[in-house]
């Protein structure tokens, strides 16, 4: 008689269980979020990396149709100043007749202050074909086009990095990159 007993005057408080169940998941996927995240974590570059993936670099140290040339990464960019010709040419040059359309003025980022500095172009520096690293002026050899020349494959590309003659499917790529100050950029990865 007591089991029948017990069972009839005992009741269950639904709103409780809910609420243990709800805290009981709540603890559950708490902790598999404290145990998960040092997993997922160590998947993020390490800060010595970070540092590594951006450059700043002081055009003013570049020589009027010169260039200098810098890794960041380990990948290869052009940091050109070019000379008046150059960016007449540049500038001059039929975009809407190359292999990969663009215009000199799409391949500058702004100044802080919104406008140009055509003189100053930064490029990647590896060839679209196959990754080679063209030779420009500094190398003495800029190809047909007064820019840069592969000679892995002989593409061309002008003043501007587009590709005018060769293999190579499209211009050198303009790197994410941002005016500092009037005489600085920042290379990023």
């Amino acid at each position: 008689m007591s089991d029948s007993t017990t069972t009839a005057t005992e009741q269950v408080d639904e709103e409780r269980r809910d609420f243990i169940h709800v805290a009981a998941i709540a603890a559950t996927v708490g902790g598999a979020g404290m145990v998960a995240y040092p997993f997922i974590d160590q998947m993020n570059a390490a800060g010595d990396t970070k540092a590594a993936s951006s450059l700043e670099v002081d055009v003013t140290k570049v020589p009027v149709g010169g260039e200098i040339r810098v890794l960041i990464g380990g990948k290869p960019f052009f940091l050109r100043h070019r000379t008046p010709e150059e960016i007449a040419a540049a500038v001059n040059g039929n975009g809407a007749r190359l292999p990969d359309p663009e215009t000199d003025e799409e391949r500058l980022m702004p100044l802080p202050d919104g406008s140009y500095n055509p003189a100053i172009l930064v490029t990647s520096g590896a060839c679209t074909h196959l990754g080679c690293v063209p030779v420009g002026p500094a190398q003495g050899n800029v190809g047909e086009y007064g820019g840069w020349y592969c000679p892995c494959h002989g593409s061309h590309y002008d003043t501007s990095g587009r590709i005018r003659k060769g293999p190579a499917p499209s211009n050198l790529p303009i790197p994410d990159y941002e005016w500092v100050s009037d005489s600085v950029v920042k290379i990023s990865l």
